[in-house]
This record gives structure tokens, C-alpha cells and sequence, in this order.
């Protein structure tokens, strides 16, 4: 149930930023009609978007799961090959002009 209400959530949060956008067009098509000019969106027109942008985001937020540890030993992460084509790879860089400093590691 509550991966089903975290993306009725961000259904919701996005049709309210449709909705927000529809108003304003109107209102601009309004202050067209009456000849006058465009100088700020409507007070509900600002809260629709803060409301569409926290609903937004709580779904981008819990729709995904939990967050996993990135594991540091793990095989998968290892670049054990270089690709086929090594044009691209750059050994001529800044990076040279700043040495690595060294310091050996202490085991207790």
C-alpha cells in the first residue's frame, strides 16, 4: 500500500503543476484581454507549485526504496579491463602538476 500511495502522491503533485501551468496561461490571456501587463502569477498559482514541488519530491524521494551502502570491496566495482578503444582516455592532464603525496599506511 505505501508504494501505491507514494505514487498517487507524485500523480498528484504532477497534475497540480499541470493545473498551475493551465492557470497561468489563462490569466495572462485575461490581462491580454484588459490590456494589462504581466508582472507576477496569482497567489494560488504560487502555492500550487510549492504544494506540486513538495509532493514532487516526497515521491522522488520514497518511490525509489531505501538507500543501500555502497560497498568498497565488492568485484563489480573494480575496473579490472580498459575498453577496447583507448583514444579517449587522457594520461596528459593537469593532474600531473600536483604529485600525490605518499604515506604509508599504519596497521594496528
Amino acid at each position: 500500500m505505501g508504494r501505491r500511495f507514494d505514487v498517487g502522491v507524485g500523480v498528484f503533485g504532477a497534475l497540480l503543476l499541470a493545473n498551475a501551468a493551465v492557470s497561468t496561461v489563462l490569466y495572462r490571456g485575461d490581462l491580454k484581454i484588459r490590456d494589462e501587463e504581466f508582472t507576477f502569477p496569482s497567489a494560488q498559482v504560487v502555492f500550487e507549485v510549492a504544494l506540486s514541488l513538495v509532493l514532487c519530491l516526497w515521491a522522488a524521494l520514497k518511490i525509489p526504496g531505501s538507500f543501500l551502502p555502497i560497498l568498497s570491496d565488492a568485484k563489480e566495482n573494480r575496473v579490472t579491463m580498459f575498453p577496447a578503444n583507448l583514444d579517449f582516455m587522457v594520461f596528459n592532464h593537469r593532474g600531473k602538476l600536483f604529485p600525490p603525496k605518499f604515506v604509508e599506511a599504519e596497521f594496528s
